[in-house]
């Protein structure tokens, strides 16, 4: 059982606060996935989990016991990089082994778990092989190898695809998820790209300029983001935003938008004239032959700017009167630039955000 805590965790660089009061209880055997923008602390924070940066205040706790002044190579975990970071002397039944090695383990059972590692990893047939041999793909492999053949309480990736292409990234994925499934331990799992963490993750969590924004499995954090920057952050393409002041008519509630542009909003139950951020995701948008809001639907009107067939769907770019939105369509349906079109959005797809605070409403 290894359980992973950071209680009030800050990381100062000078007058620069990198990480500020991070808390976070992970579950023996979670996957939990850090994901963010560039600069966002996820990395940073991951180093003082490994040792590799101290705490400035705060405390990490592994199985329950403090280890922000054990050294990295006593804590019981393994970290696998972005760059690999194999020995290119080596093969890689050297590589995967080499650990198990330094610490002077009999040879019977060094083969042991090596052997299984490669059986894990689809690796027997490449021991042999140099790293200059093998693929970008392979070389990760032999990576997450040598950190499984330790058994270590914990794995820590560091933007472990990052230098895949987008095929073998996919593969990867879909072999690390197996992977967890197959050897239960504690990971945590950095990254920028949301594809990854929605994919990979028990749970995922979002950070903004060192702090924790939201923390959540990948359905919460889509279906209810905690604030406007989750939800934009989450989902691809970005959700769409129509910034206005909540007005009361006779109909019900309405959006008016920056330049006029009124939105009926008929099943909102936002009662005060407050400045909002009503948001909605592009594959909630229905093409739809009406032009105004119905019970249950919300309508917004544009114009086709930008058409980008993907085959299995279609990506629309439209100007509507509030700005640039981004939709989904079905990929057998013709569209033309200039066309004007009609979208429906149910209205349990509507999320509204403060103005102000950017938080949900």
């Amino acid at each position: 059982m290894t359980e992973v805590t950071l209680d009030g965790v800050n990381k100062l660089f000078g007058s620069v606060t990198a990480v500020k009061d991070f808390n976070l209880s992970i579950d023996d055997s979670e996957f939990v996935v850090f994901v963010g923008p560039s600069g966002c602390g996820k990395s940073t924070t991951l180093r003082m989990l490994a040792g590799l940066e101290d705490v400035s205040s705060g405390s990490i706790l592994i199985d329950g016991q403090i280890v922000n002044n054990v050294h990295p190579k006593d804590r019981d975990i393994a970290m696998v990089f972005q760059n690999y970071a194999l020995y290119p002397h080596m093969n890689v039944f050297d590589n995967i082994s080499f650990g198990l090695r330094a610490k002077k383990l009999p040879r019977n059972e060094i083969e042991t778990r090596t052997y299984e590692a490669a059986e894990i990893l689809g690796l027997n047939e490449l021991l042999k092989r140099r790293p200059g041999e093998l693929s970008g793909g392979q070389k990760q492999r032999v990576a997450m190898g040598r950190a499984i053949v330790r058994k270590p309480k914990v794995f820590l990736f560091d933007e472990p695809l990052s230098n895949l292409d987008a095929k073998l990234r996919h593969k990867m994925r879909a072999e690390m998820k197996l992977l967890h499934q197959r050897v239960q331990t504690t990971t945590v799992y950095v990254t920028h790209d949301q594809v990854e963490a929605m994919t990979l993750a028990d749970r995922i969590v979002i950070m903004n300029e060192g702090q924790i924004e939201q923390v959540g499995s990948p359905a919460e954090v889509y279906k209810k983001p905690s604030s406007q920057f989750v939800a934009s952050f989450i989902g691809s393409p970005a959700m769409n935003f129509a910034t206005g002041v909540i007005s009361q008519t006779n109909q019900g509630n309405s959006l008016v938008t920056e330049n006029g542009e009124d939105i009926t909003l008929v099943d909102c139950d936002i009662t005060d004239a407050r400045k909002i951020q009503l948001g909605f995701r592009p594959e909630h948008m229905l093409l739809s032959e009406k032009t105004k809001s119905s019970k249950g639907h919300v309508c917004v009107n544009a114009r086709i700017k930008v058409v980008e067939p993907m085959g299995h769907e279609t990506v629309l770019t439209c100007n509507a009167a509030f700005g640039e939105i981004v939709g989904k369509c079905e990929g057998d349906k013709q569209f033309q630039v200039g066309e004007d079109i009609h979208f429906q959005i149910r209205s349990d797809h509507l999320h509204y955000f403060d103005f102000t605070t950017g938080l949900r409403i």
